[in-house]
């Protein structure tokens, strides 16, 4: 598992090896970190490479017997700095763990794709047949969408050619226990951390821009039927909940939970203050075809899953020290 010490990486690495899994993972812990992992360090069947999906033979070296990888280490959409990272790590990474995936003569990768692929498609929801809607190669953050895009169809290729097992999971927003609780975790870590400090909600753009939030117990099972599920080989599957809800709302409730006799202080911060951006107004998953080849349906709702991570997010940063 690339980026087994990241949020989806290290919650999925204990579903694993609870049913008994072994499970090696790499990861340069940029974005991860060792205290996501806990006990499980420890564990007689979790063994930890501290390496980077650019070093090909740290790859051949964790893959090497190995029956399924899951690739989940990535750079992200890159808001606040430049793109080249981004599509190095997507592109050249990506290319460097499907090659060490064909030469170890692993039998099936599954890809942690993204929602982003759909871009600005204004026809929602998205199904796994939507077309790809990209604004302009002068805006940065689309480089993010187009590096995933990228992945997909070299993991395609790659099982057209030598016959791996490939699955491509598009993800819908996650969040819960071990998010980043930076921007890099999504808008409910920086919405959470704020309000636990009694800071201003700060919302980019207008705030009617709506996403589907997932939680991460639900992330991780659609996961675990990617690995398990024969008949989802080359398929691209959404994973993720059917509820959409305004980035601005999702403040107001987050904000609601914490500091339920305040009024919500949401401040609006427009796109120009990180330079030319463009965003998508809409993005919530048809799941038909993930409930069909997989059998999964995402069901933990927004009311039942910000309570724990805001639980846990709190408990967190008081160990660091920010509360």
């Amino acid at each position: 598992m690339t980026g087994a010490a990241g949020f989806v990486g290290s919650n999925l690495t204990e579903k694993l090896l609870e049913r008994g899994d072994t499970v090696r993972g790499i990861d340069d812990l940029s974005h991860g970190s060792l205290e996501n992992l806990g006990p499980i360090l420890n564990h007689s069947s979790f063994h930890l490479r501290q390496g980077s999906i650019m070093d090909p033979a740290a790859l051949r070296e964790a893959f090497d017997g190995a029956e399924v990888v899951v690739h989940l280490a990535a750079g992200k959409i890159p808001r606040h700095g430049d793109a080249l990272d981004t599509l190095l790590i997507n592109g050249e990474g990506g290319l460097n763990v499907l090659r060490a995936v064909q030469e170890c003569g692993v039998r099936r990768i599954v890809l942690a794709s993204t929602s982003d692929c759909y871009g600005r498609n204004p026809q929602v929801p998205f199904h796994e047949e939507s077309a790809s809607v990209i604004g302009s190669p002068k805006v940065r953050r689309w480089s993010y969408a187009v590096s995933k895009m990228f992945e997909e169809q070299a993991l395609f290729a790659f099982r057209e050619r030598y016959g791996i097992e490939g699955v491509a999971l598009r993800l819908f927003g996650g969040y819960g226990p071990k998010q980043n609780i930076t921007w890099w975790g999504g808008p409910q870590s920086v919405f959470i951390g704020a309000a636990l400090q009694g800071l201003p909600l700060e919302v980019h753009g207008t705030g009617q821009q709506t996403r589907s939030f997932t939680f991460i117990d639900d992330m991780v099972e659609g996961f675990v039927r990617a690995i398990d599920t024969p008949k989802a080989d080359g398929e691209v599957l959404n994973i993720g909940i059917d509820r959409e809800i305004t980035i601005e709302n999702l403040a107001r409730m987050i904000s609601a939970m914490i500091r339920p006799d305040e009024p919500p202080n949401v401040r609006l911060i427009p796109y120009e203050t990180f330079g030319r951006y463009e965003d998508v107004e809409r993005r919530i998953p048809d799941g038909a075809k993930a409930e069909a080849i997989l059998g999964f349906r995402a069901r933990v709702n927004l009311e039942e899953g910000l309570p724990r991570a805001i639980e846990w997010q709190r408990g967190t940063m008081r160990r660091l020290g920010l509360l």
